[in-house]
């Protein structure tokens, strides 16, 4: 079983687990309420690296949000990370490795419904074919 930052769950709710308990243990305080009101702004995605074993938790912020306000949020989850009395993440009652990603990168949707102008399979690799057959470029089996 699951627990993140104490609190049980299942593999597809962790993300909403670490945002519902990063918010909870925020405190009350103005940091802790600057804290919560940026949260609720933001995504949480969760990643696990099955050949690492490691965790990873991206928090998305808006575009918006400037460096001290994503600085606010690194102190914020640092100091709850150090206080609390158990482990950020767990398996099995076993402490895992783990990162937390600040971030507001969003990856260019290629296929789908919301596709990323430009960012269709034959946008992204386009440049790419080009460079290979342009001209200029010289024969690679010229001198074998």
């Amino acid at each position: 079983m699951w627990k993140i930052l104490g609190v049980k769950a299942i593999y597809i709710d962790i993300p909403e687990t670490a945002k519902g308990r990063l918010v909870e243990l925020a405190g009350d305080g103005e940091r802790g309420v600057s804290f919560k009101g940026l949260m609720e702004r933001s995504d949480v995605m969760f990643l696990l690296n099955g050949e690492t074993e490691e965790s990873s938790f991206f928090i998305t912020v808006p575009d918006d949000l400037g460096p001290d306000d994503i600085q606010l949020m690194a102190d914020v989850v640092l100091d709850i990370a150090k206080t609390v009395e158990f482990p950020f993440i767990a398996v099995d009652d076993v402490e895992q490795r783990y990162q937390v990603i600040i971030t507001n990168n969003k990856e260019p949707e290629l296929i789908g419904l919301n596709k990323t102008p430009g960012m269709s399979s034959g946008g992204v690799f386009m440049p790419i074919i080009k460079a290979l057959d342009s001209r200029g470029r010289m024969n690679p089996k010229f001198f074998d």
